[in-house]
């Protein structure tokens, strides 16, 4: 039979559906020692034991005298089993008594699958052993082929098998985000609020969240975070930092206890390099429109006022999150007149890239800010990061994008 025919053969084989990869090995033993064009009598599939040291028989077809089911041969009385990996099929004179009982005076063994390590050894975790009137080097080409074929299929099965776990894996780490942001709107007393955020991978390190306890007409934080790793272990942190945040905020503390509170738990938590930039926001019930904050190293909001065009930066009052445990972190307040609007981001969007290298940039979140000013915070928000997104629609540098925008009514 010609190799590359025979590879066709395996490959047609290992399309059909088997439930276990022992099943599919099965298979295509039975039919290449079935098919006439490759002249075997019989053949035997093992597999290695590695609590025994011993290759156990799985399968046995073909014109042969039946070895009894889940028989052994200890890997110390085959020391040319060891060969395999290098030369993946080898041709041997039997030793065992009992198999030399059932005829097998020569064999011709190729290895199958992915190799396993044992006891400083390199082996195959299945072997196939086949019978033939006449067993010498001319068979070898046709062991090779069927075992560089059927190995090849095994792997491809199982990336598959690996890709679709993974892919429920990240089906449910995407919903465990999800579960983490709030709904994009919020209203509380003269303040609407509106946030966005996007991944750039399926999961990612930015959040935002709406903090209030039930009843509680007098307060409500806002927070934007951006952790500094990508995708799962981004996420990971995103959402414990949010969940402090939001079990913290429940006990009324004051805000730079909450902060290191939370600063702590990050440092226990997570190595040093995995810290969160965060700014938090409480909105009160204040005629006067009274904020406090604190900006725990994240890149400054933009505060724009109703008759100005000209921004005003809310910068750092204390160090990033995670890094520093024994972190002191200050407040700071400011009032928001009817008509104000502060812009919350990560640094994804002002750094945003086009194909020719250039950032999306601050300036140009304050220009469309500016000629947004009129519309509602919902608008604001989705505009803003629709023009950050076709800005960088080539994904030169891309990373997770989100905006809060908050805004006080007249």
């Amino acid at each position: 039979m010609q190799l590359r025919k025979l590879y066709r053969t395996i490959e047609k084989i290992a399309a059909r559906n088997f439930t276990t990869e022992e099943e599919l090995i099965q298979q295509v033993i039975h039919e290449i020692v079935q098919n006439e064009e490759i002249n075997l009598k019989g053949g035997r599939i093992w597999k290695f034991d590695s609590n025994t040291g011993s290759y156990e028989l799985l399968y046995q077809v073909g014109d042969i005298e039946q070895i009894k089911q889940n028989y052994k041969v200890k890997l110390i009385d085959y020391p040319i089993f060891l060969e395999l990996p290098k030369l993946r099929t080898v041709l041997g004179s039997e030793q065992d008594w009992y198999l030399k009982q059932r005829g097998i005076l020569k064999y011709s063994v190729t290895g199958i699958g992915e190799k396993i390590q044992w006891r400083g050894n390199t082996l195959y975790r299945y072997v196939m052993a086949f019978n033939a009137d006449h067993i010498d080097e001319s068979l070898t080409p046709t062991l090779n082929i069927i075992s560089s074929a059927l190995s090849s299929v095994l792997r491809s099965k199982k990336i598959e098998r690996d890709a679709q776990v993974l892919e429920r894996d990240l089906d449910k780490a995407r919903e465990i985000q999800r579960s983490i942001l709030p709904q994009h709107e919020m209203r509380f007393h003269s303040f609407e609020m509106y946030g966005i955020s996007l991944a750039d991978q399926i999961v990612g390190g930015d959040f935002f969240d709406y903090l209030q306890v039930d009843g509680d007409t007098e307060r409500i934080a806002v927070i934007i975070g951006d952790a500094a790793s990508k995708g799962l272990s981004a996420a990971a942190q995103a959402l414990y930092t949010s969940g402090a945040f939001r079990m913290g905020f429940e006990y009324q503390t004051k805000i730079s206890s909450l902060l290191s509170r939370v600063n702590k738990l990050l440092n226990k938590t997570f190595s040093e390099e995995h810290f969160v930039s965060l700014f938090y926001a409480e909105l009160t019930d204040d005629k006067n429109g009274l904020v406090i904050y604190a900006n725990c190293g994240h890149n400054p909001p933009i505060l724009l006022r109703q008759n100005s065009n000209t921004p005003e930066y809310i910068e750092s009052t204390g160090q990033l999150l995670g890094p520093f445990p024994n972190e002191h972190f200050k407040t700071e307040n400011f009032l928001m007149n009817p008509g104000d609007i502060l812009l919350l981001y990560t640094d994804g969007v002002s750094e945003a890239a086009n194909e020719q290298g250039d950032f999306y940039g601050e300036q140009r979140i304050v220009e469309n800010l500016i000629s947004l000013r009129k519309n509602n915070a919902r608008d604001i928000t989705t505009l803003l990061i629709e023009d950050a997104q076709k800005f960088n629609s080539s994904r030169t540098q891309s990373d997770d994008k989100t905006i809060v925008t908050i805004k006080r009514l007249g």
